[in-house]
């Protein structure tokens, strides 16, 4: 087997082989990872004065990087979830070229071995119903873009997708009928049906009715027919929800994003008595670790829990009253 300690190589590998062709990870997790090694070897060209295709695998070693994830904090003024986020795609070249340059395993292991920061957790956001239905109600159903954006994220609220598969379903997504449920594909390249409401069907088969634009096939296209960003999503988000501000209050100090909306169908289904073995297959969760932390975060399931237990009571105060002598005398015995 032919191997190589051309770093250029292995990373171009890395990323056509291994993610792209094999793995089939999402396109989000692919621009991360890329984003990381651009950081990376501009940092190297700064620190090693050499260009990324003049370096080797020995090059980045485990102080190197360690010194570049610090370069990231107080020079980028990177947060410790970022700085955790660039040492995970890091970590996952090393593990690949763990495989393929073996006689390197010694300084590969010592990398891998760099650990990650521990950070404060934040509280989890999500809306409640009324606040739900406020930001519904300010998109203007008389026309075809307020139409689109009602609908779409009244699925949003509904189903728990993330944004980058609802950007992705196409009309064709949509089951109607009998067992109505949209189907998109998730993180992994994973396939899943989620489960429609009435409402949402109804929301649906309207939306459906409408005229394509331009002969778009996406569920949600844009005004040219293309498909939405990720980007585009959360601006017309964050327009109704600036609207629902107005009036309602309580949505004036949480920060809405689509991944609020996640958040927020993942809670109504805890809410309504849905084991959380069944939450992580509806919102296509890997680990079962990741659907746990709504339980931290629902205050009434606790103070519910809270109720069951049995208050402690202040015992009687009972007068000392010595025992029988006699009855000492033959206790003792």
């Amino acid at each position: 087997m032919r191997r190589t300690n051309d770093l250029a190589v292995l990373i171009e590998r890395w990323f056509t082989d291994r993610l792209m062709k094999h793995r089939g990870v999402s396109s989000n997790t692919i621009a991360s990872y890329r984003d990381t090694f651009r950081l990376l070897f501009a940092f190297a060209q700064t620190r090693l004065g050499r260009s990324p295709s003049q370096l080797t695998l020995r090059d980045l070693d485990a102080p190197f990087i360690g010194a570049f994830l610090e370069d990231l904090e107080t020079k980028r003024s990177a947060s410790v979830r970022t700085r955790n986020l660039r040492l995970t795609a890091i970590r996952s070249f090393f593990r690949y070229a763990a495989f393929e340059e073996p006689a390197h395993s010694a300084h590969i292991q010592r990398v891998l071995a760099i650990p990650s920061k521990r950070c404060d957790k934040r509280q989890l956001q999500f809306l409640t119903r009324p606040e739900i239905e406020a930001i519904l109600d300010c998109t203007d159903r008389s026309t075809w873009l307020g139409r689109r954006d009602h609908t779409l994220l009244l699925l949003a609220a509904q189903t728990g997708l993330r944004v980058s598969e609802i950007i992705d379903l196409g009309r064709d997504s949509v089951m109607l009928g009998q067992g109505a449920h949209v189907q998109c594909v998730g993180k992994g390249r994973k396939e899943r049906s989620t489960p429609l409401t009435k409402v949402a069907q109804q929301a649906l088969r309207r939306w459906l009715k409408e005229p394509g634009k331009r002969g778009a096939t996406a569920l949600f296209p844009n005004m040219h027919g293309g498909s939405l960003s990720a980007d585009g999503v959360q601006a017309l988000l964050n327009k109704y929800v600036a609207k629902a501000r107005e009036h309602c209050v309580s949505l004036r100090s949480k920060r809405v994003s689509p991944h609020v909306l996640r958040h927020s169908a993942a809670m109504e289904l805890l809410q309504a008595g849905v084991d959380c073995s069944v939450i992580a297959l509806w919102l296509g969760h890997e680990a079962m670790e990741t659907t746990l932390t709504y339980l931290h975060a629902h205050l009434e399931l606790k103070e519910s829990a809270l109720a069951k237990l049995k208050p402690y009571e202040r015992a009687k105060a009972e007068r000392f009253r010595p025992s029988d002598r006699l009855l000492e005398f033959l206790n003792a015995l």
